[in-house]
């Protein structure tokens, strides 16, 4: 896995959890180790597990196609790769009807050793979403001291973009 323009990249196995937060203070998130912002519009398509994103982090577009096939509640085998702007607009016509795009804005920083992810959609004025990835299932996590925890999501189906995405 390598580590590409605002989140990890490649062919393997994805170990994350997921915290439904309070909104956070974005302040204190930009001073934070490893900051930055990106934009995201994620697309799934009409095959199972598949997706695209066009991410706008710098003042750039870069565009991915991602594969998710689950493991178990917190562990999926993940495929994705970067893709041209006209194999996007390719992919995006297999949309999937049952769903509508999802806009989020990510922020991104580093925390006593792991990199939090947090989602902001722009229907939710109070809550967020915070991930992190794992190198094992069990790996204790410090979190971040300025992040207001409601619950973990990890097993909540509701709380994934698939889902909240469904029309």
């Amino acid at each position: 896995m390598a580590f590409a323009e605002g989140g990890i990249m490649g062919n393997g196995i994805e170990i994350e959890r997921k915290f439904l937060i309070e909104y956070p203070d974005l302040d204190i998130i930009s001073a934070q180790k490893g900051y930055y912002k990106s934009d995201i519009l994620q697309t799934y398509l009409a095959k199972e597990g598949a997706r695209v994103r066009a991410r706008r982090y710098d003042g750039k577009t870069v565009y991915y196609h991602t594969e998710k096939k689950k493991i178990t509640d917190i562990s999926r085998i993940e495929n994705e790769r970067e893709i041209s702007k006209e194999e996007y607009d390719s992919l995006i016509k297999n949309a999937d009807k049952t769903r509508k795009p999802i806009k989020k804005t990510r922020f991104v920083f580093e925390f006593s050793g792991h990199v939090f992810e947090i989602d902001v959609y722009p229907f939710w004025q109070d809550v967020a979403i915070m991930e992190t990835e794992l190198s094992k299932e069990d790996e204790e996590i410090v979190f971040p001291t300025f992040i207001k925890i409601i619950k973990e999501v990890t097993h909540d189906e509701r709380y994934t973009n698939a889902s909240l995405a469904k029309l």
